[in-house]
């Protein structure tokens, strides 16, 4: 008994001892990486820059499309379809109409105005004098009942044109002197900002991927260059029985440094370009609930960009590494 429960403290004390040793390597090739980042200074400021490029172009891509698809959200809120129903109708037809609108799983919202109402409306949106006024007081009939109909993508009214061609109701109450109105004031403007959106989307993720590539090949050859530098230290190293890992792992540590550095640059050069041109860009697009987005999630999206950083560093450095050491 005595004798089992020593065999296993002495495999538990080897355990233990083979764990400090890959901490204390492990510590040591994060030690010899850093101080590789810091020997060679012009290569560690290329392979930076070109790092910091690359990650404020990405960063710039997502705030741009969160941008975008913020203004696009703003405008279709404002934005309405309208069918027409003779002045006529019965109120009951019209809230029946109405009823079977909002059934449609396209539909948002839809509201009812009465010709009274539309009237009203008419009136307080432009300047009546008051000959004209008590005229447009006793037109009522002039105005038919109006459906103001919100929709999930104004680009799409596929279904609500289906829905005016086969509802019943609706096709005895039309106006027929106000055909349906699926294009509001701003749909142009809207459709213009949709593909500009499409357009800058597909821009951003293809200058993406170009940087990324470019700051691979610029970090791989960096390696390239260190571990030719270093070709005897390294030779000496596999002499004396140093482990892949040992001699692998302190070049892939420098390159996730550039990828650290890299990330901080780019996060406050994006975040700073953001908050300096957001007066300029408020005219045109909505940009606060980016800039309140950033700033509630500021850890979040500095980790994410550190991450994606370190994530090219160590393919770059692997890629150099396995063809440049033979390992």
């Amino acid at each position: 008994m005595a004798k089992g429960k020593k065999k296993l403290d002495s495999k538990s004390y080897a355990q233990q001892k083979r764990h400090r040793r890959q901490w204390t390597t492990f510590l040591r090739m994060c030690r010899y990486g850093i101080n590789n980042f810091t020997r060679n200074a012009w290569l560690t400021v290329a392979a930076t820059a070109v790092m910091t490029i690359t990650l404020f172009v990405i960063f710039t891509s997502v705030v741009s499309r969160n941008i975008l698809i913020d203004t696009l959200t703003g405008l279709r809120d404002n934005v309405s379809m309208s069918i027409y129903l003779k002045t006529e109708t019965s109120q009951d037809d019209a809230d029946k109409i109405a009823a079977s609108l909002r059934k449609e799983s396209s539909v948002i919202q839809v509201g009812v105005i009465s010709p009274e109402q539309a009237r009203d409306k008419y009136i307080e949106q432009n300047k009546v004098d008051a000959q004209s006024l008590e005229v447009l007081k006793q037109a009522t009939n002039k105005f038919p009942w109006t459906l103001d109909i919100k929709v999930q993508n104004i680009n799409d009214t596929t279904q609500l044109a289906d829905f005016v061609k086969t509802d019943t109701t609706l096709k005895k109450s039309t106006d027929p002197d106000h055909p349906p109105s699926f294009a509001g004031t701003r749909r142009a403007t809207i459709e213009s900002i949709g593909n500009a959106a499409k357009f800058a989307q597909n821009i951003g993720i293809i200058v993406s991927a170009i940087f990324v590539i470019v700051s691979t090949l610029i970090i791989f050859n960096t390696i390239r260059m260190a571990i030719f530098n270093r070709r005897e230290e390294i030779q000496m190293m596999k002499l004396i029985g140093a482990e892949r890992a040992f001699i692998r792992g302190p070049f892939v540590v420098e390159a996730i440094v550039y990828g650290f550095f890299a990330a901080l640059f780019a996060s406050g050069l994006g975040a700073g370009s953001l908050i300096l041109a957001a007066p300029a860009l408020a005219n045109y697009f909505r940009v606060q609930p980016t800039i309140d987005a950033l700033t509630l999630y500021a850890g979040f999206v500095l980790l994410a960009m550190i991450l994606i950083g370190a994530f090219i560093g160590i393919i770059s450095s692997l890629m150099a590494t396995r063809r440049y050491l033979k390992l």
